[in-house]
């Protein structure tokens, strides 16, 4: 075989088929989470045409058959020939890193800067349309998984002024493993994007069911303030927003040289580049911090420069002013981060010219002259606002001594408690069955509900690479506890020691033991509120495994069909659905079984199903949506009663297979 690796081995993929023979490689994965993130490819392309001053309003629909259509009143991609011989629209649909974005002076500020966007969900789309309407015309285009199927055709007149693109398209089953849309999914994110862009009008309707047709209309005059607002719900430590808003000049205006259309080079007048930052900020009561970052409207949940630059700005403002106005008496009282932050609810908005992010996925923000640039205007504007309201200083910082208490008392304890249960000790928890691999990339380890479901585990998996660690109950719900109560709790306890990394500020990502941290619970509503405490337990205190990859949800099988000696199992009522047709079609007599707890599976159940890596189905937990999954966190496990009876009133009649 090896005798046969010659140049004829060498494939080259041409145009589009890079992406449908590897879509993970642009949107991240083929689930519904990719799914979702073909429509935020074109809705940014629409939000970038706000940004250039140009569109006010983006209408996206939901239609019959999980049709997408977005819509704006932007400039229209241009539909004239280019230099390449195509259409212009046929170039931006077609070709890979192609765009108006490589030009600043076409878009001053732009999410989407790598050219791949609106292509991509051509390529992943069982068929799409482009209707563009400018210069008095309106020109149509459409495709099959990425080949034109008609030229760019001129379909009608058009008033002068008006301009705009839509764009339709249906996703391609072949590539998803679903093509139904979450409409919360997508409210959650045009919402926050109207936020973000003050005076932008979005619209959501889904018309999928012509009956029960949903429609919402956001937005907001006073952005991220407006944001701010909806996002707190524990009680505010000072009435007003600390917002901070400027903007600096990081290039000047200068003459390039650059290629006209036939080729010659010319001089061409580049303008000034600028990046604006704006904040806003406040305090709760909770020991919380609430950081949404975002950079040119991209929700950079894992943070980056800009974010540094501000934690930096705050707590030394912090300090000089707590010092300037005598509130800081001990020579040992200087605050450290944790202090100044605890209790802070901010969002921090970034527009930059030239974004450079991790990846296509723009989680984290590269770019080293933002730190700066923020740490400047944050520093100057929160001094002044500090300074013109003295009593609000002062109830922030007396926030902040009880924090700096708080986190000794802290730290106190949990050097206690660890010391006491891993040092002291030196041994991991009894109840743990380690594996015997040391090499934590292959390591996994299995977070059971019960010592049944542990017991079954234990025998069913393989010993050389997974280990079983069986929780007794319902751990505690963090959302409400200190630190300090936090690490009381014995089953917590036993995951930290379990893990290895340790705790808070002293977490050490490299003495991680597994890189596969699995939640394994029951099919049932118990079963889900254990998994909901044990997220919210990594959410709030581990956030690192979850930003890192290393938080998984194992997938039981909820139904086991025999027939005959014939056993299959299916994962959902979808399965169960196609299994039973096809065992009907053959006439076959069968019996089902519903799991609703692991204990019921034996050992080989167990391995077959829900263990054995060639088959097994694990959900990996990300932190895309970081802002979505810390409302529901607050709602669901928060102490506030009413918004999370709002939420069990609106949900309910979704629910399936509840256990009375």
């Amino acid at each position: 075989m090896a005798n046969n690796y010659g140049a004829e081995a060498i494939t080259v993929l041409e145009g589009l088929e890079a992406v449908r023979k590897r879509p993970g490689m642009y949107i991240g994965s083929t689930s519904s989470r990719g799914l979702h993130h073909l429509v935020w490819e074109i809705v940014d392309n629409s939000v970038d045409e706000a940004l250039a001053g140009i569109c006010d309003k983006i209408t996206v629909k939901i239609l019959e058959g999980n049709i997408i259509e977005v819509s704006d009143n932007g400039r229209g991609i241009p539909v004239g020939m280019h230099k390449t011989g195509k259409s212009t629209l046929e170039v931006v649909l077609t070709v890979l890193h192609a765009g108006g974005k490589f030009d600043n002076d076409n878009y001053k500020v732009s999410g989407g800067l790598h050219g791949v966007g609106v292509s991509v969900v051509n390529a992943l789309s069982e068929w799409l349309e482009a209707t563009v309407t400018r210069d008095g015309k309106i020109f149509r285009q459409t495709y099959e998984r990425g080949v034109p199927t008609s030229p760019v055709e001129e379909i009608g007149v058009a008033d002068a002024n008006a301009h705009g693109t839509v764009v339709r398209f249906k996703a391609d089953d072949e590539i998803f493993e679903t093509t139904v849309y979450d409409y919360s999914v997508l409210e959650s994110r045009l919402k926050e994007l109207a936020y973000l862009n003050k005076g932008l009008k979005i619209e959501l309707a889904d018309e999928r069911n012509a009956e029960n047709v949903k429609a919402e209309e956001f937005l907001f005059e006073g952005g991220i303030k407006d944001f701010l607002n909806e996002i707190i719900d524990e009680e505010k430590i000072i009435d007003d927003v600390i917002y901070m808003a400027d903007t600096m000049q990081i290039e000047e205006a200068k003459e390039v040289e650059a290629e006209d259309e036939n080729g010659n080079i010319v001089i061409k007048q580049r303008s000034a580049k600028f990046v604006e930052v704006e904040i806003a900020m406040n305090y709760t009561t909770s020991q919380r911090e609430t950081v949404y970052s975002f950079v040119n409207n991209i929700n950079t949940h894992e943070g980056g420069t800009h974010v540094s630059g501000f934690r930096t700005a705050l707590t030394r403002t912090i300090n000089d002013i707590a010092k300037q106005m005598n509130l800081i008496k001990d020579k040992n009282g200087t605050f450290q981060g944790t202090d100044v932050r605890e209790g802070l609810v901010c969002v921090i908005s970034v527009k930059i010219p030239e974004p450079q992010f991790e990846g296509q996925t723009k989680t984290k923000l590269g770019n080293s002259e933002v730190t700066g640039i923020v740490s400047n205007i944050v520093g100057t504007n929160l001094k002044f606002y500090l300074e013109d309201h003295p009593k609000d200083a002062e109830r922030i910082i007396e926030k902040m001594v009880m924090s700096k208490r708080a986190r000794e008392a802290a730290k106190k304890a949990r050097e206690l408690v660890l010391r006491k249960n891993t040092l002291e000790v030196g041994s991991l928890p009894g109840k743990l069955a380690d594996c015997s691999s040391k090499d934590p990339a292959e390591s996994e380890i299995f977070i059971v509900e019960g010592n049944s479901a542990g017991g079954s585990a234990k025998q069913g998996r393989d010993r050389r690479f997974q280990a079983i660690l069986p929780l007794r109950g319902k751990i505690l719900n963090v959302e409400k506890a200190s630190v300090h109560r936090t690490l009381e709790n014995a089953e917590i306890r036993d995951m930290i020691t379990a893990f290895g990394a340790g705790f808070g500020d002293d977490m050490n990502l490299e003495k991680l033991r597994y890189h596969k941290i699995v939640i394994m619970t029951d099919a049932d509503v118990d079963g889900a509120h254990i998994r909901t405490l044990m997220l919210t337990f990594f959410y709030r205190h581990l956030r690192e495994l979850i930003n890192e990859g290393y938080i998984y949800i194992a997938q039981p099988p909820l139904y086991k069909i025999q027939s005959g000696k014939a056993i299959r199992y299916a994962y959902s009522d979808e399965q169960l659905k196609k299994v039973t047709k096809v065992l009907e079609s053959e006439n076959k007599k069968y019996t089902i079984q519903r799991y609703k707890g692991l204990g019921e599976m034996n050992p080989e159940q167990l391995w077959e199903t829900t263990l054995d890596p060639e088959v097994r189905t694990l959900l990996k937990v990300s932190m895309e949506d970081a802002s979505y999954a810390d409302k529901m966190f607050n709602i669901l496990m928060g102490d506030k009663v009413e918004p999370r009876r709002k939420f069990i009133e609106e949900n309910a009649s979704y629910v399936k297979n509840l256990d009375i």
